[in-house]
């Protein structure tokens, strides 16, 4: 299968010297190694060394983490302002530097999370409370998963707020690698050209 995938490579390489496919297309000329297909190559930014960030986008950065707790305060016990905040928190600064842009966007992600746990929580302590179904074993031990999360997502947050005004990156488990994505992903300035595409 290797051999095959080889030699159809080195016939697509020789087509495109021979200029017979147009370069614009050059993104799908790359063989995926399992399964064959033809597949766009995805490229991206060079993430900055701690000491090129400057202090402002640091301070940005941080304080995308940091409004969480300001957020708390004020939208007790409305967990989805949290969520407001974060997104326009994101939305403001979603043009600004990639480095910026990541935390801002892990921090909105992550709070998306953790804010239908909190909205489920509340929603179900007022249903049991107006409809007098009671407080049984399985609110509890839901509302003590959600105590955790709520723990574990602030100490992260910590964590990351600390790394993000060092200029470091902080990658919490999969809102990281898909805010690493969008914030850090270059775009192709031919991906919007129409192209024709292989059968394979």
């Amino acid at each position: 299968m290797n051999t095959l995938l080889l030699t159809a490579k080195n016939k697509l390489k020789r087509f495109e010297n021979a200029g017979f496919i147009d370069p614009a297309i050059s993104n799908y000329s790359t063989l995926h190694q399992n399964s064959g297909k033809f597949m766009p190559e995805v490229s991206y930014a060079p993430l900055p060394a701690p000491e090129e960030v400057p202090k402002k986008e640091r301070e940005d950065a941080m304080g995308s983490y940091l409004m969480m707790f300001a957020a708390w305060a004020i939208g007790l016990p409305l967990p989805l302002i949290n969520l407001l905040a974060a997104f326009i928190y994101y939305m403001i600064n979603r043009k600004s530097s990639r480095f910026v842009k990541f935390h801002s966007l892990q921090s909105m992600l992550s709070q998306v999370f953790v804010s239908i746990l909190n909205a489920s929580v509340i929603f179900w302590t007022f249903r049991n409370v107006f409809a007098e179904s009671g407080f049984n074993k399985a609110y509890f031990g839901f509302l003590a998963m959600v105590f955790i999360f709520n723990l574990i997502y602030t100490v992260l947050s910590i964590i990351a707020a600390v790394k993000a005004n060092k200029g470091e990156m902080y990658y919490f488990v999969f809102f990281g690698k898909l805010s690493y994505h969008w914030a850090y992903q270059e775009k192709d300035e031919n991906s919007s050209a129409s192209i024709n595409k292989p059968p394979f």
